[in-house]
């Protein structure tokens, strides 16, 4: 219940910014991250959401490694306080 309380955060805080938090699914690929988020100006990244002090299953760090290495921003979020840092990132790049 909590990663879907940090998730409603994460969506709030990217429309406050006015971007948009997608929730992102592939059905030809499993494991790919929760949310795509789109910022002003053409930023984006990608988040996979976890509960506090849970990690991304093996297949998920695949997708996520491959993501960073096609030189996309990729985070995992499993806190609320992360939340901005993330945002700031992805604006900023």
């Amino acid at each position: 219940m909590l990663e879907k309380r940090i998730e409603t955060a994460f969506v709030k805080a990217t429309h406050q910014r006015g971007g948009l938090c997608l929730k992102f699914t592939s059905p030809s690929m499993a494991g790919v991250p929760d949310r795509l988020v789109l910022l002003p100006d053409g930023h984006m990244g990608f988040v996979e959401m976890k509960a506090p002090g849970k990690h991304p299953r093996p297949l998920q760090v695949q997708r996520l490694s491959q993501l960073k290495q096609l030189g996309y921003q990729v985070f995992v979020c499993d806190h609320f306080g992360q939340i901005g840092g993330m945002l700031d990132a992805i604006q900023t790049a």
